[in-house]
């Protein structure tokens, strides 16, 4: 015991009035103290460093993983999807054509026109008003509003209605506005919309007009 009390002793004078002095002086206990604990610091401190660099990659990770999984699963229902997409794209194609069949062309129009005129005569109707307006250009159809104004019986107005709905080309009724007359007739005031496909000018130039205006937004 009293061996152990000298070294002890021994030892906690090394670490006495070491206030003041450069490491270099202290005695060889406190040097190696003073370097272990720095050495221990320093390891702490770079494992720690390197923890939370590796929990960073390994949380990237993850999220990446994640993301891998969700586009997988993804390209999985697209490809079992796959036929009845192709399908429904054919279906979709047919009914877009068959629509487009519907549409006249540029030089058939005064043809419809005339259809719709005869539309109502063949049913006893009388014109009041029939005024086709400016033609409306959209992005693959061109639009023909027609001012219609006829009088005639309940029953000839709604036969023309169906006749213009039956023709062999797309034609609605708009703003329909019917009023009875004094004489018991009645009177049909509605604007009539016809559709055409339009040529390969008005294509051409409707490109030419989005391409200028994709250019402005670009700019801005």
């Amino acid at each position: 015991m009293a061996d152990l009390k000298k070294i002890g002793d021994s030892i906690a004078a090394q670490f006495r009035g070491l206030d003041g002095r450069h490491p270099g002086q202290w005695p060889l206990i406190p040097r190696l103290a003073c370097g272990l604990a720095t050495l221990v610091v320093v390891v702490i401190l770079g494992w720690f460093a390197y923890l939370d660099g590796q929990q960073q990659e390994l949380n990237n990770g993850e999220q990446e993983e994640i993301t891998l999984r969700d586009a997988y699963k993804q390209k999985i229902m697209q490809a079992i999807n796959l036929n009845a997409l192709r399908k429904q794209k054919e279906q979709v194609s047919e009914y877009v054509s068959t629509l487009e069949k519907q549409l006249p062309s540029k030089a058939e129009m005064d043809a419809l026109l005339s259809d719709i005129n005869q539309a109502g005569l063949g049913r006893g109707l009388q014109f009041e008003l029939f005024k086709p307006g400016q033609v409306v250009v959209k992005d693959y159809y061109a639009e023909l509003p027609i001012d219609i104004k006829i009088s005639g019986g309940y029953h000839d107005i709604g036969a023309f209605t169906s006749d213009i709905a039956n023709l062999p080309r797309i034609v609605t009724l708009n703003k329909m506005n019917l009023i009875a007359n004094k004489d018991g007739s009645l009177t049909l005031d509605a604007v009539v919309k016809t559709f055409r496909y339009l040529d390969m000018e008005e294509v051409a130039a409707q490109r030419k007009a989005a391409e200028k205006d994709k250019a402005k937004g670009a700019k801005k």
